[in-house]
């Protein structure tokens, strides 16, 4: 069997997800990449329109919550997250009523919507960042980071920090002072020092919220105070250092109070309304700081996303992911793909194996205590698409790299929705990044009806989530993990049991209960059961 068992079989069903006070502990949350969701006017780039259009999909997927990247307006250096106005809608995306109704609709179909906030920067066309270029000795630029530069003549820069795309995180002004930007030189770093910013941001985000949102997800949340003094780091390839150890533009205790007082607005509202961190620290101790009762509510958890193939690993961080937010009384987060990562059908493999592990790992998480958050495609098992042309990526870090980067192009491709060939009901005309020609069974229409789909997968694993108590609640009892083989992780939960076998090959154990849904076909006789490889199987005690 894969899925025949839904929800509706279920002799008793509790909604764990829906209630309005703590809605976000077990929540699904699905992030939609707007570019790539889907185009309404024919112009190849997703919008808002396109998106409430789609919204009874991911009503009939299960979700609890959309999550929307950036539609703001912006030049679009870094896909949006260079903003230029925070209370307006790209036109390329729609306009304010958009987004309204977007609201509205969502809410009409019982979906929450969190939408992303840029703290950490702003595009070089925001007001603040002209009005600063303009005026050098002005007041303006205290709300950056100006400074002047090293060595004869300031030639050099400030320090010896790297941007996350390549090259130096400094640039310089005509007028020889060089300027902070953490990620492009479009994306010049706020000052969080200048009282004006926090009052800015106050500003935008009760804007949003009397729009009606129900909570924002925090770009960069780890990286908006810098160590006094800026210190030289001492080497080089920073990037790679980010979320494995200390950096002095990074995950600074001076963040939470940041996030305190933004916690302190989100529950002057009705709602209730929710903050979501996207932090990198270099242990689950530190990014538990993160979600303080007094703080955010949720912090993605990278190293989920971040571990291989390999159920030591898994185990090690799960236990140390549930741990770490137990300490601050908070419910852990686990994801498994975004905008800015390698889709993990790729990085497990590809090809069938790929997809064999990616559906498993997908029940896995889903079977875990506490919420979990899905990157548009992937519930249709959608792989990397890493044969781009040169001429049509858009990546930032692709371009500054000289072309030794630019995968976050390959997890950006605009979704297959029906039909035979591009652009398969992504829209009138073609997409503005080109999709396979060999995606037209990876559709919803294709896939839709197929009990043997991903798609199908997914819609009965989360039918089943709010059926079974035991399934994504963090409060519904411990989670126990049982002995098992090399490569095996079988856990238990009140009413529940997760197996998954990551070997390459089936393997025979005792049953630990009754069969309801597998990412792979199960043989069993009620007494033992042939886990197949590279599999998942959830059961009800």
């Amino acid at each position: 069997m894969t899925h025949e068992l839904t929800a509706s079989r279920l002799a008793s069903a509790s909604s764990n997800a829906n209630a309005s006070a703590g809605w976000w502990r077990d929540a699904v949350i699905y992030q939609v990449y707007v570019r790539s969701f889907a185009d309404s006017d024919g112009d190849g780039i997703g919008d808002l329109q396109g998106v409430r259009a789609r919204l009874p999909h991911l009503a009939r997927l299960g979700v609890d919550a959309v999550w929307l990247t950036p539609f703001y307006v912006s030049p679009q250096a870094d896909g949006g997250y260079d903003v230029a106005d925070y209370r307006a809608v790209d036109p390329l995306f729609g306009d304010l009523s958009d987004a309204d109704e977007l609201v509205r609709a969502a809410h009409a179909l019982g979906l929450r919507v969190i939408v992303d906030v840029v703290p950490n920067h702003t595009s070089d066309r925001h007001a603040w960042f002209r009005d600063a270029l303009a005026h050098p000795a002005s007041e303006a630029r205290a709300r950056y980071h100006f400074r002047p530069g090293r060595g004869p003549g300031g030639e050099q820069p400030p320090n010896d920090w790297e941007s996350v795309f390549g090259g130096p995180a400094w640039t310089r002004t005509p007028d020889g002072e060089w300027y902070l930007h953490l990620f492009a030189p479009e994306q010049p770093d706020l000052n969080w020092e200048h009282p004006e910013v926090a009052e800015e941001f106050a500003s935008v985000l009760r804007f949003w919220l009397d729009l009606g949102v129900d909570g924002f997800r925090i770009d960069v949340a780890h990286g908006m105070v810098k160590a006094p003094g800026m210190p030289d780091i001492g080497r080089g390839a920073q990037a790679t250092l980010i979320g494995t150890e200390p950096l002095p533009f990074f995950d600074q205790d001076g963040v939470h109070a940041i996030h305190r007082s933004w916690r302190r607005l989100l529950d002057s509202y009705e709602g209730p309304r929710i903050g979501v961190a996207e932090a990198w620290a270099p242990t689950s101790e530190r990014l538990a700081l993160y979600v303080r009762p007094d703080e955010l509510h949720q912090a993605f958890n990278f190293r989920f996303l971040n571990c291989p193939w390999d159920t030591r690993a898994m185990r090690t961080v799960i236990d140390e992911s549930l741990a770490a937010t137990a300490s601050v009384g908070a419910p852990t987060t686990w994801v498994l793909s975004n905008h800015d990562v390698v889709r993990h059908v790729t990085r497990y493999g590809g090809g069938a194996q790929g997809l064999s592990r990616a559906r498993a790992a997908a029940l896995l998480m889903l079977a875990l205590p506490g919420s979990a958050y899905l990157y548009q495609g992937e519930e249709l098992g959608l792989p990397e698409v890493a044969d781009l042309p040169d001429a049509v990526r858009q990546d930032p870090a692709f371009l500054r790299s000289a072309g030794q980067d630019g995968l976050r192009d390959g997890c950006r491709i605009p979704l297959p929705w029906s039909g035979e060939e591009p652009p398969y009901g992504f829209g009138p005309a073609d997409t503005w990044l080109p999709q396979p020609r060999d995606w037209a069974p990876l559709s919803v229409a294709a896939q839709t009806g197929d009990p043997h789909s991903t798609l199908e997968l997914y819609r009965a694993a989360l039918e089943l989530r709010r059926a079974l108590p035991g399934l994504g609640s963090p409060d519904a009892g411990p989670l126990t993990w049982l002995p098992s083989p090399e490569g095996v992780l079988l856990f238990t939960r009140p009413g529940f049991a997760c197996t998954l076998n990551s070997r390459s090959e089936p393997l025979e154990l005792a049953s630990p209960g009754r069969p309801v849904l597998s990412s792979a076909p199960v043989e069993t006789d009620g007494r033992t059961v042939l886990l197949p490889p590279d599999a998942c199987t959830w059961w009800a005690l």
